[in-house]
């Protein structure tokens, strides 16, 4: 006579059920300049979709798609970026203000947020000064690729404009988001 085995994993215990619950989705801090890279993004779909039809369904791929969606990429990248020096999102190492006085965070805040300035202020003009040196013309049509430099300059541009009002913000409210997360809601605090 044979025994059916017996089951011999561990019962899931209730504290195991909320690691995989998926986190609610909050698009409250989306704002209308967010719009552009949208825009782009679907557009860079549909190009992509596009090359995939033409040359797996068709048979006859259109030469244009593959540079197209690659300059599409880029601006998806750059515009993205601006939202997220607004947004205060970019990835930064943030466990050393556990260990630091409020005081000295607020110092390294106001450093960190001037290197941003300084840092994206100088990536326009080293665009800008790229653009105006570029003559070539894209592969697969007849556009300066110098536009596509200038709309990266464009993009630093703003991100520089976005890091003087993130920095204005923070000295304003003598704190930032890592030590107030009031002042900026949707990240948590690390205090």
């Amino acid at each position: 006579m044979t025994q059916a085995p017996t089951d011999t994993s561990p019962e899931p215990r209730p504290q195991d059920a909320t690691l995989f619950q998926d986190e609610e989705i909050s698009l409250s801090d989306l704002q209308w300049d967010d719009a552009p890279v949208l825009i782009v993004f679907w557009l860079l779909a549909f190009v992509v979709f596009l090359q995939f039809f033409t040359r797996y369904v068709l048979n006859d791929s259109l030469g244009w798609t593959e540079e197209i969606a690659r300059y599409l990429l880029i601006a998806v990248t750059f515009i993205g970026a601006i939202m997220a020096v607004r947004k205060t999102s970019h990835i930064a190492v943030e466990i050393l203000y556990r260990w630091f006085p409020r005081p000295f965070r607020k110092v390294m805040q106001t450093v960190v947020d001037l290197t941003g300035v300084v840092f994206y202020g100088a990536l326009t003009w080293f665009t800008y000064q790229l653009a105006g040196r570029t003559f070539q013309k894209m592969v697969s049509i007849d556009v300066p690729k110098s536009w596509l430099y200038y709309g990266v300059a464009v993009c630093f541009a703003l991100m520089t404009l976005y890091a003087v009002i993130v920095l204005v913000q923070h000295l304003r409210a003598g704190t930032s988001r890592l030590i107030d997360p009031a002042l900026h809601e949707a990240t948590p605090s690390m205090e």
